[in-house]
């Protein structure tokens, strides 16, 4: 058969379109065929498709816009593409489902869905099983509402400290990140569903996000974001990579031809297709000829950019027209790997164990909590206290949740709802919300002996005097993040600081308890004698935080990002183009406010010109920065405490292969997470490799980790592929970044790895 390639080899056969259909109609649906490859049953689809078909499979509507078509639908997320019933094509029905299946907004009144903690705590766990658990979880609850498509695994770096998306993210080290993002989309594409791998690439913060230019070289972009995304990648197999709203070296993410062309389909060699984030589309030609394949949220664009445009591109010449057949080529492949077409999800929504998934959002939130301070063993709660006074925070309530699309109205209800501050244009569907676990009430289920008060430390004085009445006091300290902006500070919000001040100063055996969606300054820490980061626990994160706080569950959770000591520490201690955004937001406050979200009328743009925000840091993130400043943090990466201790024995290098012993040494059961870190020849120390592993007092177990010799390499873009230089690595082993319990070396012999 005559095929015309298009460029970097991901053309299909150009005659297919001027060949009649009839001439070609296999026997009836020999697509339908299992014992074909996806790529053949694929061809045989594509070889009966109309124009028009091919056309409507490439562009899809927000979710919302099936009520108006098909007011009874009860999968009605955050986006729909329309199938091809004549063929057996089914529609994608697609959620965001960064936390679990969200439900937040005006989607599905009424719907309830298992919320998981922040990405943040699923990552401080060090644990890819509880990262894969999560996600079998959520794409089973996805698959049981009849969703097939969700849109999580979030791989961007946190690069900075102050991003109000970072709590969907997990961390600013490239292995963690990698290897926890892919065993979550691994867990979710279980169930025979698709999952995207977002916001390609360099999306690092929510400020302008749809203007920004992000700038950097390619070796440090290869080193760093992207090489997070390829592990992921290879990891996790998603069926869809979607591309983030801001300009990268010029170009929008969604029409990057560098970034989806040269690199992941070329490079990376990946089959799935690329979707656009919701209102990230800017032009037609551009953007299909750069590697884009389907056009998301097609209401939040300027205008429907692959739908009749692109269909006039075709039959002008200016997108060839086996460039459409790949777009589509690469969808239904997709769909046929992942069984949308021989197992559909069900149009009726089917039973959900919620008590079991409940469970599984404890179990994460049990093993992600990170105890960062334990003076005197003031934790675990001791039997003697008698009298506990637990302050702030709502805590009698619920437990804070990260805002936007992520929203999960959870099981047991929404107890408290705040507006968003500041409004802004997506203010119409992100409110401040609270899962129904209260912290208070879980404490005093587990402390039937003891008298536990609640305070709600809006009185200063009141909260101060209620802990110097009391054994031990505890405070709960929260930051709300959200999508689509930023945190002005790191600081806590309000009279937070001043409330832990004066309640230390009352009483000696001071917890804080955070719920933040990243880190935050502590300018109080010297004076609490615990400190214990929640993040965002979760549905059950307040059964989760009182089982650290009582001794029933040994806190394990490691810091997956730094925690400044001040915002001077960090690599941009401003926010890029801040000041453009607030300028914007006072023209914006003068306009007339609407009751509710109208897509048409939604500028993503926030009026906010354009405007470049530098990473001269490079593939130095966040604790590979601090290091290369000499400055000591807060908290470093990788720190957490424990109600035991464990000690490391007999390190061995063999090659790539690391080796060592792990003894729990104290008297209680309790998991650990030595971290494996290595000084590359001219490079910054980073992580290689960890392991998580639970150890009965006295038990020793082997660690072994085998290093990526990406992560030893520079990217050499003159070869176009990965040089490891010869000489001897420096190789650490501790509980955090910059630590070394054990200490070696790795000879190295040159090799160079192509992409």
């Amino acid at each position: 058969m005559t095929r015309t390639i298009w460029r970097n080899g991901v053309g299909v056969a150009a005659l297919m379109l001027s060949v009649p259909v009839a001439a070609q109609t296999p026997p009836a649906r020999a697509w339908m065929d299992a014992s074909r490859t996806p790529d053949e049953r694929a061809m045989l689809i594509l070889a009966q498709m109309t124009l028009d078909e091919k056309i409507a499979m490439v562009n899809g509507t927000f979710g919302s816009a099936l009520k108006k078509t098909n007011p009874d639908e009860k999968r009605i997320g955050a986006g729909h593409v329309p199938g091809v019933p004549r063929l057996g094509i089914p529609d994608l029905y697609e959620s965001d489902a960064s936390l679990g299946v969200a439900n937040g907004g005006e989607m599905r009144k009424g719907d309830v869905a298992t919320a998981l903690p922040g990405s943040l705590l699923t990552a401080s766990t060090f644990d890819p099983a509880i990262a894969e658990a999560g996600g079998r979880m959520i794409g089973g609850e996805s698959r049981a509402k009849g969703f097939n498509v969700l849109l999580a695994g979030g791989a961007n770096l946190i690069r900075d400290p102050w991003n109000g998306r970072n709590f969907e993210y997990l961390s600013e080290d490239v292995l963690l990140t990698g290897v926890m993002a892919g065993a979550a989309i691994r867990g979710i594409q279980s169930n025979g569903i698709v999952s995207t791998i977002k916001h390609y690439a360099l999306n690092a913060q929510e400020s302008g996000r749809n203007v920004l230019d992000a700038t950097m070289a390619e070796a440090p972009m290869r080193e760093s974001d992207l090489l997070a995304f390829e592990m992921a990648i290879e990891a996790g197999k998603p069926g869809s990579v979607m591309c983030g709203y801001n300009q990268v070296n010029g170009h929008y993410a969604c029409e990057n031809d560098f970034l989806l062309n040269t690199v992941l389909k070329k490079d990376w060699g990946f089959t799935g297709w690329v979707m656009s984030d919701w209102g990230a589309v800017h032009s037609t030609v551009k953007a299909a000829t750069a590697g884009l394949d389907q056009e998301s949220g097609q209401e939040l664009d300027k205008q429907i950019f692959f739908g009749a445009p692109l269909k006039a591109a075709i039959t002008a010449g200016t997108v060839p027209p086996a460039r459409l057949d790949d777009m589509v080529r690469r969808i239904l492949r997709t769909m046929i790997v992942h069984d949308l077409l021989d197992r559909p999800t069900p149009a009726v929504p089917q039973p959900i164990d919620y008590a079991a998934n409940a469970k599984i959002a404890q179990a994460t939130a049990e093993a992600g909590i990170v105890l960062l301070k334990n003076e005197r063993d003031l934790l675990p709660l001791a039997a003697t206290a008698k009298k506990i006074v637990v302050i702030g925070g709502h805590a009698d309530v619920g437990v804070l949740s990260g805002g936007g699309s992520s929203q999960v109205r959870s099981v047991g209800g929404v107890p408290l709802e705040l507006p968003m501050p500041g409004g802004g244009p997506l203010s119409g569907f992100i409110r401040v919300t609270y899962h129904a676990s209260s912290p208070l009430a879980a404490i005093k289920a587990r402390l039937p002996q003891a008298q536990v008060t609640y305070v709600d430390g809006t009185d200063v004085k009141a909260a101060a005097a209620a802990a110097r009445a009391a054994d031990i006091a505890i405070v709960f300290g929260e930051q709300w993040r959200t999508e689509a902006q930023d945190v002005d500070t790191l600081d806590l919000p309000g009279t937070q600081n001043a409330l832990i001040d004066a309640v230390a100063a009352a009483n000696a055996k001071t917890v804080v308890v955070l719920e933040t969606g990243g880190p935050v300054t502590m300018p109080w820490a010297p004076r609490v004698g615990a400190i214990l980061e929640a993040w965002y626990p979760g549905q059950r994160g307040g059964e989760a935080i009182a089982s650290i706080l009582v001794g029933d569950v040994n806190p394990s959770g490691r810091l997956p990002v730094t925690f400044p000591a001040s915002t001077g520490q960090a690599p941009r201690p401003a926010i890029p183009g801040l000041a453009l955004v607030k300028a914007a937001e006072v023209r914006n406050a003068a306009k007339p406010k609407t009751a509710t979200l109208d897509l048409s009328t939604v500028d993503l743009t926030g009026g906010v010109p354009s405007f470049p925000v530098e990473y001269p840091e490079g593939a130095d993130v966040g604790y590979r920065w601090y290091q290369r400043q000499g400055t000591t943090p807060a908290y470093a990466f990788g720190h957490g405490l424990s109600y035991t201790r464990f000690a490391y024995r007999g390190l061995k290098v063999d090659g790539g292969v690391i080796r060592f012993s792990v003894t729990n040494t104290g008297a209680r059961a309790g998991a650990d997470v030595p971290q494996v870190y290595a000084a590359p020849v001219g490079q910054m120390r980073r992580l290689v490799g960890f392991q998580r592993v639970m150890l009965q007092p006295g038990e020793t177990r082997q660690v072994s980790v085998t290093v990526d010799p990406r992560l030893i390499a520079r990217y050499d873009t003159e070869r176009s592929g990965w040089s490891v230089p010869a000489g001897a690595v420096a190789i650490t082993v501790g509980r955090q970044a910059g630590e070394a319990t054990l200490s070696g070396t790795m000879q190295v012999t040159a090799q160079a790895i192509r992409p």
